[in-house]
Formats: structure tokens, sequence, C-alpha cells
């Protein structure tokens, strides 16, 4: 008899485990204040940072501003701090544990720079609770590419054949690409409602532990029904 794969449940990391925007809305009102720029100055760093997290980005920043620090200092600090701010509730830690428990290969699949999204990972004690993370500049395989999930599986221990779930709150990269990858999705709303043509996520829900459960209930009827 075939061995049947553990089922794979990847989720995404900004705004679905950790609340990015809230952490970037403090790092610009402090960055701005420390380097004494105008209070309107906040929203361009802001919205350059939001963008693409990268030291390009920084290198932009500094030119503009005539900063006398250098790009690395500035990218180092950036993720230093930004690393400082983001959270992840302690309720969500222990959901993805709790997955684990129920035989499921948990990860993480995320875009962005691998420096940035590993000091997250770490600061938050994510990446102990997991089975295995992918960040997209890691193998230049961005969400929404099939490649960027199939690695990810592959962190994980496992590959996308057997099904699985992508967790996430971005419509194209986590719901499109997770689709497009074989997964079944599930949408990270924020009170949003679905902006997209496209047909939806399988399910819709308010934050990261409401799709925790969503999974564990979907785990216990299925082995419910295949007992």
């Amino acid at each position: 008899m075939r061995d049947v794969p553990p089922p794979l449940v990847l989720f995404d990391l900004d705004n679905t485990l950790v609340d990015r925007w809230g952490a970037l809305a403090v790092w610009a009102a402090e960055f701005t204040t420390r380097h004494g720029l105008e209070d309107e100055e906040q929203t361009y760093v802001l919205g350059l940072v939001a963008r693409r997290a990268y030291p390009s980005a920084f290198d932009v920043i500094r030119t503009r501003y005539r900063l006398p620090m250098s790009t690395a200092e500035l990218w180092h600090t950036y993720c230093t701090d930004i690393a400082a701010l983001v959270s992840c509730q302690a309720r969500v830690l222990d959901g993805l544990e709790e997955l684990r428990a129920a035989g499921w290969r948990v990860g993480v699949a995320t875009n962005g720079a691998a420096d940035i999204q590993r000091a997250k990972l770490r600061a938050t004690g994510i990446s102990e609770h997991v089975d295995g993370v992918f960040v997209s500049e890691e193998a230049d395989a961005r969400k929404p590419q099939t490649r960027h999930f199939a690695l990810a599986a592959a962190r994980c221990g496992t590959v996308l054949g057997g099904g699985g779930w992508m967790v996430g709150d971005n419509p194209v990269n986590d719901i499109g690409g997770g689709r497009s990858a074989g997964l079944r999705t599930i949408w990270i709303g924020n009170g949003r409602s679905w902006p997209l043509a496209d047909p939806g996520p399988d399910h819709v829900v308010p934050h990261a532990r409401a799709a925790i459960d969503l999974l564990l209930l979907h785990s216990a009827n299925h082995t419910r029904t295949t007992a």
C-alpha cells in the first residue's frame, strides 16, 4: 500500500502571521524623527519600504536625504528595528504546534529579502514552531510562481503532489499562486472584501488563528471519515 504523505500547510509571513503594516508605520515614524526629517517625508519613506524592503530601497533613501551612513548600515539597522517591532500572537504560535501535533507539515512561504524575513522569524519565535521556511530571495523564486511553493514544500520535507493548503493575505501571490500550485487556499481578509473577479479562495477568515482552527477541524473531520 502506497504511503500517504502528511498534509501540508504553508503560511505567508507578512500580514498573515505577523502585522507588517503596523510595524512599518511605527518604524517610519521613528526613522524620520531619528534623522531629523520633515513629517511629510514619513509617507514617502513608508511607501518606498512597504513596496519592497531591500537594500536598494535604502540606497534611494540615503541619497535622497544625504545621510552619512552607508546603505549597508541603514539596511542592517532596519532589519534589527523591524525584527524588534513585529510579534506573533501566542495563540498563533500554539496553533502552529497544534497543527504539527495533529500530523501536519507546517511551513512558511514568503517573498522578500532573506535577512529581514529570517530576522522576523527568529525574533517572533515562528521559526521554532514550523517544519520549514522558504524565502524568495534564497532561490530567486517569488510567489505566485509555482516553483516558490514547491521549494517551500521541500523545506518541510514533502512535495506539492499530495495536495495541501496555502494561507495568506495577498489575493494574487498567496491565493492565486497557491491555487495554481494545486493547493487549497485560505485568505486572511483583514476586514477586506475579496477584490478580484477571479475565483475566490476556498475559505475567508479574519486572522491566522481562525485559519488554524479551520484546518484543525478539517483534519479532525478527515480522521473521522477515514477511521
